[in-house]
């Protein structure tokens, strides 16, 4: 029985090493966001993403200061915290980067496929998508979120976004759930927030998008989705597609009622 208890002694001194280590490391990785937030790389990409918003471009060299993000014409101030939403112009529910494409062809002309060329930036090859996101965004930085499910396709939406989330599939059968459901996990410096709590959606959701520093890109929350489909090894995600959408809107009204807090900066 002493032998016993002194076994049940050590285990119970092992996990207690473990725990402490995992929230020591934990904190180690807090401190070391803090410390890239400051200077925070993604204002060059807000810069040019306002740039591009007033230029007049496209067919029809227009701005896209006539695009409504859903609180009028123009109005760019804590649009994206109310974000995707039900057009009735267009009969859909959108996220911010279909929005931007939606104004890009029925405003300034372009085509869909011309508009489309490049929606994720690689190296000198910057995406116009990336840097409107990067400013759009920022002008919702510290609004509280608000999606609504006032509209039935908005209600279909979430639900579409729901079964997404849970769905396994793929060579290694994974769902997004597969790494977003459980507490305290992570894969190498980058946590795994839980998305089936509130505290995780909300953390999860308003740090997108980010400028990642192993690429050196400002990074969309279309292309965060687009890389964990990679990572699932399942078929890219078309560009705005009703899909990504869904799953957008799943996430973004989870994380209502936190403070939208991006672009941020992540390893």
């Amino acid at each position: 029985m002493t032998r016993l208890i002194g076994i049940a002694a050590l285990l119970g001194a092992i996990f207690a090493s473990g725990a402490h280590a995992q929230n020591t490391t934990l904190d180690e990785i807090a401190r070391y966001r803090a410390q890239l937030q400051d200077g925070n790389p993604a204002e060059l990409w807000e810069a040019r993403g306002e740039d591009l918003w007033k230029q007049k471009r496209g067919p029809k060299q227009v701005s896209l200061e006539q695009c409504d993000l859903g609180k009028g014409r123009g109005v760019v101030k804590g649009a994206y915290a109310e974000l995707p939403r039900y057009f009735s112009d267009a009969d859909k529910v959108m996220d911010l980067e279909s929005r931007l494409l939606h104004c890009m062809v029925t405003l300034q002309g372009f085509s869909r496929a011309d508009a489309t060329k490049r929606v994720f930036g690689s190296g000198s090859s910057r995406s116009d998508y990336e840097a409107l996101a990067a400013w759009i965004t920022s002008e919702s930085r510290g609004v509280v979120m608000k999606v609504s499910l006032n509209h039935q396709k908005m209600q279909e939406a979430y639900e579409l976004g729901e079964k997404a989330f849970y769905f396994r599939g793929g060579p290694h059968d994974f769902s997004c759930a597969t790494c977003h459901s459980e507490d305290n996990k992570r894969i190498r410096l980058q946590d795994l927030p839980n998305l089936t709590q509130k505290k995780g959606a909300q953390l999860g959701y308003t740090t997108w998008p980010a400028y990642r520093v192993s690429q050196g890109e400002l990074r969309t929350f279309q292309w965060r989705i687009n890389d964990c489909f990679r990572q699932q090894r399942f078929p890219d995600l078309v560009f705005g597609s009703e899909l990504s959408i869904a799953l957008t809107a799943f996430l973004a009204y989870n994380a209502n009622g936190a403070a939208f807090n991006a672009p941020a900066i992540k390893r």
